[in-house]
C-alpha cells in the first residue's frame, strides 16, 4: 500500500507559520522562535504588533526573518495571535497552483479577521504578490498593501503608512537586482539550532514549467564576502546546522566572478567555527566539477547530501523542460558523486505527466529510478502555469493520468526507501534533536544526515542515562525502521560544540 505519494514530513516537526492557516496546508504545530537572534536590539517605544505567516520554500523563510527583523528594529512587535495583533503579514508562494491555493485560503483567512474587526490590516508579500501585482488587489480589494519579492526591504514603510491611515500607496514593486539582497538582520523562525543561508537570488534557467525567474528574476550571486558575514552571524547566535539555499546553488558566483565558485564558497564556510553540519540544497545538474567534489568529501562540517532536483529520466520529457540535461550525462554525473562522497544520500524531485509524456516515457523514468536507488526522492505531478512555455505544449494530460504515474512511481521509490532503511538497522549515526515527542517522555524527533527539515525522513530517539535536548547532536544506535522513519536509541553523550566568534 502507498503510504506518502509525495514524502514531505512539515506537520511532524516546528513549522514556519505564526498564525492559523487555511484548511488546505499542513496542521501546525507550536513554533520555537530565536527571538534573540543576531542580538538584534530590543525597542524601547512599541510602534504596534503584528503577526506573521510564512510559507513556501525555505528561501521565502529567509524573506520572511529579514522582513519580521526590520520590523523588530523599527519598533514593532511579533505576536502569535492574529487577533490580538495590529496588522498580519502573509508571505505568499506562487510557485505551483497547489501553493497558490494555499497562500490564497491564508489571505483570505486573515482578511476574514480584518472585516470581523480583529486585526486593522492585511499586508501580502512573497512570490504570489509578485506574479500577480495589481491584479491581487482587483479580485481582493480588502488587501492593504501589496509588496513584491524585491520590494521586502520597504516593509516597514508600509507597516508605518498602514498604522498611519496613509493609503496613497498601496503597491512596491522593485526591479530584480543585479546582486542578491543582503539578509542580515534577520529574526529567526526556524527552530535556534538550524537556519537557512541564501546564497543567490533568481535564476537563469529557462525550464519551460517553471514561473520562478518571472517572479525572482535572473540569476544574482550574493558576494563571498557578504555571504561569510551572515553565516558568521548565524554561528554566533547558536546555529549548529547551517542550510545552503538558492534557486540554482551550483551556479552560484557565475554572474559576479565569471565563473562558478561555489566550491571556493564552501571551503570558507567550513571553516567557520560553530556549524557542525553544513547542507546542501537545489543542486542543478550542471557544473558539478570534480573539485567540488572534493571540497564535500573532505570537509568536516559538510555533509554527504546533495538535493539535486533532476525532473525526469526520458531524454525527449528533458527536451521539452529544456532542462539542458541529459540521462546519459546524468547518470556518469551521478556514479562520479556517488564515488567521490562515501555515504553519500541523494536526493532528487521528479515530475509526472508532463504535455506529452507517454506511458512508454513514463516507464524509463521508473527505470531510472529503480537504477539509482535514490535514498530521498519527492513527485510532483505537473501543475499547468499560465504563464510558462510549457502551457502551450501540445499533449497535457488529465489530472488522474498524471496521479496515477505519480502514485506508480512512489509505490517503486515506497520500496528503495524500505531497503535502505533496513540496511541502516545496526548502524551509528548522529541526530540533531528538533523536539520532544509529545507525551512520550525521553523520546525526541530527530534527523540523521539524510534528513533535511521538513521533506525528509525522521529518526526518533529514545534517550539512555543521557539527559538530552533541543539541538543536541547525539551519536545513536539505528534499532529498527517504521516505514519511511529510523528508530534509534541514543548510544552516548552529545556531542560539544565548539564555540562560535561573536560577530555582529
Amino acid at each position: 500500500m502507498l503510504d506518502e505519494p509525495f514524502l514531505d514530513r512539515s506537520s511532524e516537526i516546528n513549522q514556519l507559520a505564526f498564525a492559523p492557516q487555511s484548511s488546505t496546508s499542513n496542521p501546525s504545530v507550536e513554533t520555537v522562535l530565536s527571538t534573540d537572534y543576531q542580538n538584534l536590539p530590543e525597542t524601547k517605544d512599541v510602534k504596534g504588533s503584528y503577526s506573521f505567516i510564512s510559507l513556501g520554500c525555505p528561501k521565502n523563510t529567509v524573506d520572511s526573518e529579514r522582513m519580521m527583523g526590520l520590523l523588530k528594529l523599527d519598533g514593532y512587535q511579533l505576536i502569535s495571535d492574529p487577533e490580538k495583533s495590529d496588522f498580519v503579514v502573509v508571505n505568499t508562494c506562487g510557485f505551483i497552483e497547489q501553493a497558490r491555493k494555499e497562500s490564497f485560503g491564508a489571505i483570505d483567512e486573515m482578511l476574514a479577521l480584518k472585516k470581523a474587526g480583529k486585526t486593522k490590516g492585511v499586508i501580502v508579500t512573497g512570490c504570489l504578490a509578485e506574479r500577480q501585482k495589481e491584479e491581487l488587489l482587483i479580485e481582493r480589494p480588502e488587501i492593504d498593501s501589496l509588496i513584491g519579492v524585491f520590494g521586502r526591504d520597504e516593509i516597514t514603510k508600509i507597516a508605518d503608512r498602514l498604522l498611519g491611515d496613509q493609503a496613497e500607496q498601496r503597491t512596491v514593486f522593485q526591479p530584480a537586482p543585479i546582486r542578491a539582497l543582503s539578509d542580515q538582520n534577520r529574526l529567526q523562525i526556524t527552530p535556534k539550532h538550524f537556519a537557512y543561508l541564501k546564497i543567490s537570488e533568481g535564476c537563469d534557467r529557462l525550464c519551460t514549467f517553471c514561473a520562478i525567474p518571472k517572479m525572482r528574476g535572473k540569476h544574482a550571486t550574493k558576494p563571498m564576502e557578504e555571504v561569510i558575514i551572515e553565516a558568521k552571524q548565524l554561528a554566533a547566535t547558536g546555529v549548529r546546522e547551517l542550510i545552503i539555499v538558492a534557486q540554482d546553488t551550483t551556479y552560484y558566483g557565475k554572474d559576479l566572478y565569471g565563473e562558478p565558485r561555489l566550491a571556493e564558497l564552501l571551503t570558507e564556510l567550513n571553516q567557520i567555527e560553530g556549524f557542525d553540519w553544513i547542507r546542501l540544497m537545489y543542486f542543478y545538474p550542471m557544473y558539478i566539477d570534480e573539485k567540488l567534489m572534493q571540497v564535500i568529501a573532505d570537509s568536516d562540517k559538510i555533509l554527504p547530501y546533495i538535493d539535486m532536483p533532476l525532473q525526469h529520466g526520458d531524454n525527449t520529457m528533458l527536451r521539452r523542460m529544456s532542462r539542458r540535461v541529459n540521462v546519459e550525462d546524468t547518470e556518469k554525473q551521478i556514479a562520479i558523486m556517488r564515488k567521490a562522497i562515501p555515504n553519500l544520500v541523494l536526493r532528487t524531485t521528479f515530475i509526472t505527466g508532463f504535455p506529452g509524456e507517454t506511458e512508454e516515457q513514463f516507464q524509463n523514468l521508473v527505470e531510472f529510478v529503480k537504477r539509482h536507488h535514490f535514498e530521498r526522492m519527492g513527485v510532483f505531478t505537473y501543475s499547468l502555469e499560465p504563464d510558462t512555455p510549457a502551457a502551450k505544449l501540445d499533449g497535457h494530460l488529465d489530472d488522474a493520468t498524471k496521479n496515477d504515474r505519480r502514485d506508480r512511481l512512489m509505490a517503486v521509490q515506497q520500496q528503495i526507501m524500505f531497503d535502505y532503511n533496513e540496511s541502516q538497522v545496526g548502524k551509528s549515526i548522529d541526530v540533531i534533536l528538533d523536539a520532544p515527542v509529545p507525551d512520550q517522555p525521553g523520546a525526541w524527533v530527530g534527523r540523521g544526515h539524510g534528513d533535511a527539515p521538513d521533506v525528509d525522513s525522521l529518526v526518533f530517539v529514545t534517550q539512555t542515562e543521557h539527559e538530552l535536548a533541543v539541538g543536541q547532536i547525539v551519536p545513536c544506535e539505528v534499532v529498527t525502521f517504521q516505514g519511511y522513519d529510523l528508530v534509534a536509541v541514543a548510544t552516548g553523550k552529545p556531542k560539544e560544540r565548539k564555540a562560535a566568534l561573536n560577530v555582529i
